[in-house]
């Protein structure tokens, strides 16, 4: 039989899709699953973006350039603007979804072998993006008992070397919730023109801030605007995973240059999404005040309703719509899938997402699960009391 790639036997399986069999075979058994594994809100995408659908009367669906349409560009311009980052469209390079702009990002900045420095936990796939580009993860360990806080800086000067070519933070940050502060982001500026580095930052919860706390973006720190890629989504504030478009900007030519030639590799963005997204940028704010009262008064639930367990403990994110917490429990892995296998409460159980999938280091995160507080309050409600019950007769229970 003809044998698989290296890259495909190295790529990681997603820790937060891969129990998806397991929730199918309990559904088919008759047992409701709530989903508070994968970060797929349940609000509805604004009436603007699905409208501009609706009303698509060209004759052909065309290729758009390959850097995403000019007049969609313009648009996120403007955006910008409002949150007082200020950059041309020549500076936005469109993608299918942040992916495939932290892709080009990658692929732009680093050659072979090359190292990437991250805060874990991170966002699972970007293990995969790295192994997709040939490059390698360097993991810095946040705890939390700081609630994920940045590690100490002596830990990054510990890890760079000769290989390093940027350090990549999630602002606010997926899975743990956590929003880095301004004088965070300076320590982080600070290092990066010390050793001539790229900082990518990832900012695609932006607009999820709670308890009047603020975002500060990393394209606002002054003096790396050359260092600093910002990687943007529709997906998660516009509640619009599906149009798979992102984006990343830098006011690096050469940078911008180089990634353009991996987007004309790949011709274009899709032009449905993009046609959403340019209408997106319309949607009132009145939306994002809404929206960001109903995330705030879950993320409560969850944290309060956690943190009354016996043996568990969940630290209070100030951004996103994730939690990570630590249960008393000897596995992640198994507990996740015990969940959906063997345990249900009044014939309803809990889907969660291992935490051990969003540590890069072995070994790391088998007591804690991430939670993504996507679904109304009365199902959290619900979620949480089936988390509870599972607890108490869990078999691994440590405490």
């Amino acid at each position: 039989m003809p044998s698989i790639s290296k890259k495909g036997r190295l790529m990681p399986a997603s820790p937060i899709r891969k129990l998806v069999p397991y929730a199918d075979q309990a559904k088919a058994k008759g047992v409701k699953v709530f989903h508070l594994n994968i970060g797929q809100p349940d609000i509805n995408t604004p009436e603007v973006a699905l409208n501009a659908i609706r009303n698509f009367d060209a004759k052909v669906v065309e290729y758009s350039h390959s850097a995403g349409m000019l007049s969609y560009r313009k648009k996120l311009v403007e955006y910008y603007k409002k949150h007082n980052i200020h950059i041309t469209a020549d500076e936005i390079i469109v993608g299918a979804g942040a992916s495939e702009a932290i892709l080009f990002a990658f692929q732009s900045i680093m050659d072979p072998d090359d190292e990437v420095i991250i805060p874990e936990p991170f966002y699972a796939n970007y293990n995969g993006f790295a192994v997709n580009a040939g490059v390698k993860v360097v993991p810095i360990y946040s705890s939390i008992e700081t609630g994920f806080g940045l590690p100490p800086i002596a830990d990054f000067e510990k890890s760079i070397t000769s290989k390093t070519k940027a350090i990549l933070v999630c602002n606010p940050n997926n899975p743990t919730g956590y929003l880095y502060s301004e004088e965070e982001l300076e320590t982080l500026r600070e290092l990066v023109l010390k050793h001539d580095l790229y900082l990518i930052a990832d900012e695609v919860y932006r607009e999820f801030c709670y308890d009047g706390s603020t975002h500060h973006s990393c394209m606002q720190l002054r003096g790396v605007e050359n260092n600093v890629i910002l990687i943007d989504s529709v997906s998660k504030r516009y509640s619009a995973c599906g149009m798979r478009i992102g984006w990343m900007i830098s006011k690096n030519k050469e940078l911008m240059n180089t990634a353009m030639k991996f987007a004309q590799a790949r011709l274009s963005p899709p032009s449905f999404g993009q046609i959403a997204a340019e209408a997106a940028v319309d949607t009132p704010d009145s939306y994002f005040t809404e929206v960001l009262d109903e995330y705030h008064q879950r993320r409560n639930e969850v944290v309060e309703a956690i943190n009354k367990m016996e043996g568990a403990f969940c630290p209070e994110p100030k951004g996103a719509f994730y939690v990570v917490a630590r249960l008393p429990i000897d596995d992640s892995d198994i507990f996740c899938q015990w969940l959906l296998e063997d345990f249900e409460f009044e014939n309803q159980t809990v889907m969660l997402a291992p935490a051990s999938g969003f540590y890069s280091s072995p070994g790391r995160g088998k007591n804690e699960v991430r939670i993504s507080y996507v679904l109304n309050v009365d199902d959290l409600q619900r979620a949480m009391q089936i988390l509870e019950n599972a607890l108490k007769v869990y078999p691994g229970r440590t405490v």
